[in-house]
């Protein structure tokens, strides 16, 4: 009994994992778009960090000059941040203004960030600022649709963050699936619900207003979430316009993948030991459900992690049932999680459009569940402000 008992108790947080993400599923309906304007109204400086990626800048450059959006009320502004390569010659060429940062002290995607918005502010060129990564494709309406959410009232929005190269590997389609729950799925409900959709690091919008009022003062290796915070804290959410995308490329080799999903939940870990009861704290003092959704959002582990969970609490039960000791209580809240859990990919699947060769892809799954795991037992702590530039599928080995 108290064997039992025990695998309940173990249960409850898993469940609650399970159930929060089931809830954003259920609720993930598309919401419709602001009405567009008959005219343009917004002024908009797109702010491109780079470090080193004079492979594929100029790329990157051009869709963004190509956007459906007038020239005279946007500029692309490449940051050629500690650059050793030819980032800058190559973003001059492709028509980009270039501004070379230098810092060696100071590295960082955010420290980048700090610095183009510190200058555009200055100049006072631009009504509001947009954050695209170096190795990234935009949709030809970005602009337009963070237009119409800025002149709506909006101070913070979040395109669809996309994989550009889902059928690299079964890798990379794996991570679109991801890609789909965590930036779509997620940032659906939370729109519907008026919460904020969160900072995604890659297709962020933000007025020239907000940046003023709450300065962007975030330097971790999720720089991004670190912001969406402090604009929670400050009264702020962010909104969804999940009509227009962004879309960077993901490495599908075992090794670039390894270094990558270090740095992003070595940092998403150690942010969330700050600010979890902070956030937690002020949500129920103010009685504001976009912290405490904040909070909430913090405390869900990793999908593979809350999987992971769930095959152990259920294999656990079985076999403690199966030897006779166990009762039927025990294993049902495990098995909860896991229709919870189901709910929740299969929506990611169906939004993501994969086909029917995502069958074969998922049968990775236990694959990649082993290899995170494994890696996250072999990780040492991150240094959370070192920028290290992941390798492109397009690099030369």
């Amino acid at each position: 009994m108290l064997i039992s008992v025990g695998l309940v108790v173990l249960s409850l947080p898993v469940l609650a994992w399970a159930g929060y993400l089931a809830a954003l599923a259920v609720l993930s309906r598309e919401g419709r778009p602001p009405a567009s304007f008959d005219t343009f109204g917004t002024r908009f400086d797109v702010v491109v960090p780079a470090h080193d990626e004079e492979a594929g800048i100029a790329n990157t450059v051009e869709s963004l000059l190509t956007v459906d959006y007038p020239a005279d009320l946007r500029r692309v502004i490449v940051v050629a941040d500690n650059c050793i390569d030819d980032t800058g010659a190559r973003a001059t060429a492709a028509g980009a203004t270039v501004i070379v940062r230098n810092d060696s002290s100071r590295r960082g995607k955010g420290y980048a960030l700090a610095f183009a918005f510190e200058r555009s502010l200055r100049e006072g060129a631009a009504d509001a600022l947009v954050v695209v990564d170096a190795d990234t494709r935009v949709t030809p309406n970005l602009l337009r649709a963070f237009d119409a959410r800025l002149r709506a009232g909006a101070n913070a929005v979040q395109a669809e963050y996309c994989v550009a190269n889902p059928q690299a590997s079964w890798r990379t389609r794996l991570m679109h699936i991801a890609f789909t729950l965590f930036h779509d799925v997620r940032s659906r409900a939370r729109e519907r619900l008026g919460l904020s959709a969160g900072l995604r690091g890659n297709g962020m919008a933000f007025s020239t207003a907000l940046l003023g009022q709450v300065p962007h003062e975030a330097f971790s290796l999720v720089e991004d979430v670190e912001y969406g915070v402090r604009l929670g804290l400050a009264g702020h959410r962010v909104h969804y316009a999940g009509d227009a995308r962004v879309f960077g490329d993901m490495v599908s080799s075992e090794s670039a993948s390894r270094s990558q999903r270090q740095r992003w939940e070595g940092g998403r870990w150690a942010l969330a030991r700050r600010h979890t009861l902070p956030l937690l704290r002020e949500g129920f003092r103010r009685g504001n459900p976009v912290l405490i959704d904040l909070a909430a959002d913090l405390l869900v582990p990793p999908l593979t992690y809350v999987a992971f969970a769930i095959c152990a609490g259920v294999f656990a039960s079985v076999a403690w049932f199966w030897l006779g000791h166990g009762t039927w209580w025990s294993l049902a809240p495990w098995c909860a999680a896991a229709v919870g859990l189901a709910v929740y990919v299969l929506r990611g699947v169906w939004l993501a459009r994969v086909g029917p060769r995502v069958i074969l892809d998922l049968l990775w799954v236990p694959v990649y569940m082993v290899w995170k795991v494994l890696l996250a037992l072999r990780s040492s702590p991150a240094r959370e402000r070192e920028w290290v530039r992941t390798a492109r599928e397009g690099d030369k080995s």
